[in-house]
């Protein structure tokens, strides 16, 4: 028996210097490959969607659209995390139902276990995350 077996790390990190729309089909692309490859494919869907809502939040609030992007696969959960260099915190809002925005945060609370903000504490800015269970 080889014990020698290679796995995917727990992690994987990504930074953008420029964020655009185009790219969020790209970082969905990515989240379903680790998901695959850390045994979690079943989330694709919720965390393709959540992490597309996040990112677009960045696209929009963010001068220059500049954030990391943090896959975690941790005990029993996948935690993701986008930061970025803006210090305003995003609140979840009731859209009306002719409202052409203001729809991401309530997605991403639906579609997952768990969400918040942390403020950074050395650095201007934030990383808004979401937790989905395996």
């Amino acid at each position: 028996m080889n014990e020698d077996i290679a796995y995917p790390p727990p992690h994987y990190h990504l930074t953008f210097t420029t964020l655009s729309a185009h790219a969020a089909r790209h970082i969905r692309r990515i989240v379903r490959t680790f998901l695959a490859m850390w045994d979690m494919p079943h989330l694709d869907e919720a965390a393709g969607l959540a992490v597309t809502e996040l990112l677009a939040n960045v696209i929009k609030h963010v001068p220059g659209g500049s954030c990391t992007v943090l896959l975690l696969a941790q005990e029993g959960k996948l935690r993701v995390e986008v930061g970025d260099a803006s210090s305003v915190v995003p609140v979840r809002r009731a859209a009306g139902p002719w409202d052409e925005n203001g729809r991401g945060l309530a997605m991403v609370e639906l579609v997952t276990d768990a969400w918040g903000v942390e403020r950074n504490q050395d650095r201007p800015g934030k990383k808004v995350w979401f937790e989905l269970k395996a």
